[in-house]
């Protein structure tokens, strides 16, 4: 459905924006008064990863007149594949502070709010009240629920986009128009059921696909133009290049949204039993170097098995394990293989899915089993520092 304008024209364009923005400006939809709105709006983008980036960039070049960005974290090689509004000579930077100078080289006419800070309930709702609307482009559940509520309590719209591997999806949501987040999903999967960008992968142009229609979104929610993805989520398939759309009603069971909740508990970083199974059975990777340390010797022995997918393996593994994807273990049929006169040691990446499967090795009566914390992203960083991470 159709939605009115979301903020006010400001009240005049100096001849130089009038020129940059001219290519806007002779469109009959946007005109001047469509382009004065995006001067006089102010948006949030929430986080600046792989939907963040093209996001704020084509919002800057748009010329909307206040961006912020809220985002904690540090620029790291691997994100460079996706995240493209950060360069090699960024790596290391707040990302926060990168995306902020790369913005502002785009447009210089607009202004620049940096929050280089982690989002979380004592500053969420301080923050998001400063503006009309949220861009998120977070990548994991428990942020997106906290997003959800806030704006819920705030009565903010905001535009939403999810990306793994080959398949994205962008929706947007305003409770007091129409659905919210909680109308498409009134519960979080499971813990350990959908992994992450990290675990699984992204084809770094799904994010241009993706974080540039979150854009156009913002635009058209801006300047009332066009029909919003309120009510309708967009999927597209990007291997077989098929976009589809489903709508989204409000759902008869959500929850009232009347407070900031726990969300990492409400979403479950891990499942009770495998918080059980890993309490006291985890060591660190210099355990790990010990024993196998050890094991060369002939001191000891046992199995070091490695959880994750094949693909995780071919770019670093660490010496001396085996290697059976979580999957094997979740269908039952990895259990028969491990050797019933060997301690199991499991890992994955940072350890969260060894733990899932920890817990599934003890009930099967193999009561000395222990995972690694940290996986082989603390074995890298604390143990062969020149191979590869991820």
């Amino acid at each position: 459905m159709s939605l009115p304008p979301l903020v006010e024209p400001t009240a005049d364009l100096t001849v130089d924006e009038v020129r940059r923005y001219s290519r806007h400006i002779i469109i009959p939809e946007i005109g001047m008064t469509g382009q004065k709105r995006l001067k006089s709006a102010k948006v949030l983008c929430v986080g600046a990863g792989g939907l963040g980036s093209p996001a704020l960039m084509y919002l800057a070049a748009a010329g909307v007149g206040t961006l912020g960005i809220v985002e904690f974290d540090v620029v790291d090689e691997s994100n460079l594949q996706r995240q493209i509004i950060h360069g090699q000579s960024d790596i290391g930077r707040p990302k926060a502070e990168s995306a902020a100078d790369a913005v502002a080289e785009i447009n210089p006419h607009i202004a620049v709010v940096v929050h280089n800070e982690r989002l979380d309930n004592d500053n969420v709702l301080q923050i998001f009240a400063q503006y009309d609307l949220i861009v998120d482009g977070t990548d994991n559940f428990a942020t997106r629920y906290m997003v959800n509520d806030a704006c819920v309590l705030l009565d903010k719209p905001y535009v939403w986009g999810s990306i793994f591997r080959f398949e994205g999806q962008a929706s947007v949501f305003w409770e007091s128009q129409g659905p919210q987040y909680r109308d498409l999903y009134p519960e979080p999967p499971p813990p350990g059921m959908v992994p992450s960008c990290a675990e699984g992968g992204v084809l770094g142009v799904l994010c241009a696909s993706i974080g540039s229609i979150m854009g156009t979104e913002a635009v058209k929610l801006i300047t009332g133009i066009g029909e919003p993805l309120l009510g309708r989520l967009m999927v597209y398939d990007a291997l077989d290049m098929q976009y589809r759309t489903v709508k989204i009603r409000k759902h008869p069971q959500t929850i009232e949204v009347t407070e900031l909740i726990d969300y990492d508990y409400f979403c479950g970083t891990l499942t009770d039993e495998a918080a059980e199974a890993a309490k006291d059975s985890t060591i660190s990777v210099k355990d790990l170097q010990l024993m196998l340390e050890q094991r060369e010797r002939g001191e000891r022995d046992f199995v070091l098995i490695d959880v994750r997918e094949p693909n995780e393996w071919d770019i670093v593994n660490i010496p001396g394990a085996t290697l059976i994807p979580k999957g094997e273990f979740m269908a039952g049929d990895a259990l028969a293989t491990l050797p019933q006169d060997k301690q199991v040691v499991l890992h994955c990446k940072i350890g969260g899915r060894s733990a899932e499967v920890l817990a599934l090795v003890k009930a099967a009566g193999f009561a000395d089993a222990v995972h690694v914390g940290g996986g082989v992203v603390a074995w890298v960083n604390q143990i062969e520092p020149e191979k590869p991470n991820y």
